[in-house]
């Protein structure tokens, strides 16, 4: 049986790949076959390997929506903006994705973390992530070693703020962001100078 288009053709996760994620969490994500998991989204085998390389890039296929938000939003944000305030407006418009797919996206971050090989695509992923930022970063003419640490930095805050917001739902995700990005602020106002610190 074949498919005029993919089940997750509507969007960057929709039916099937919220299947996938039931059936992952079910039987876990090594015991899982793609014969299954074409079964379970309603399409043959041969019609989920048009469609995807291997079972993992399921639970990554809506990230290329949302590196586009990301490196969209960076170049859209208001003139006159530090490179973490930027940030901070990429990351919310990102969020609205994450939000809007929260039935995906809890599931999915539940996967990843019990499964190795999956944590490791997830780092390579990140990287990728946070390279494009970098990128996006140096395009508004932020300086070529301050984008990459923004980025790193930026990333790593956006995760936390992602954890925090599938941890505790009652709070949207963007108040999870304001409140790790105030948590960000702390900490930079604490750095001590160098100098208070000199090498031996």
């Amino acid at each position: 049986m074949s498919m005029p288009t993919k089940p997750w053709s509507r969007g960057p996760w929709t039916v099937g790949a919220s299947r996938t994620t039931e059936l992952y969490r079910e039987r876990g994500f090594d015991q899982t076959t793609t014969a299954e998991i074409a079964a379970r989204a309603g399409v043959n085998e041969r019609t989920f390997f048009r469609h995807f390389p291997d079972k993992r890039e399921v639970l990554f296929d809506g990230q290329a929506a949302v590196r586009a938000a990301l490196v969209e939003a960076v170049a859209e944000s208001p003139d006159g903006l530090r490179p973490f305030e930027i940030l901070l407006c990429a990351f919310r418009k990102a969020g609205r994705i994450l939000e809007e797919n929260r039935p995906f996206s809890e599931p999915r971050l539940e996967v990843i973390a019990v499964t190795p090989a999956l944590r490791e695509r997830e780092l390579a992923k990140a990287a990728s992530l946070t390279e494009a930022l970098t990128q996006a970063l140096r395009q508004r003419d932020v300086d070529d070693r301050l984008a990459g640490l923004a980025a790193q930095t930026g990333w790593a805050v956006f995760h936390q703020a992602v954890q925090a917001w599938i941890d505790d739902p009652s709070h949207s995700l963007d108040a999870h962001l304001s409140r790790t990005f105030e948590d960000l602020r702390t900490l930079s106002a604490a750095v001590p100078s160098t100098k208070a610190c000199p090498g031996s």
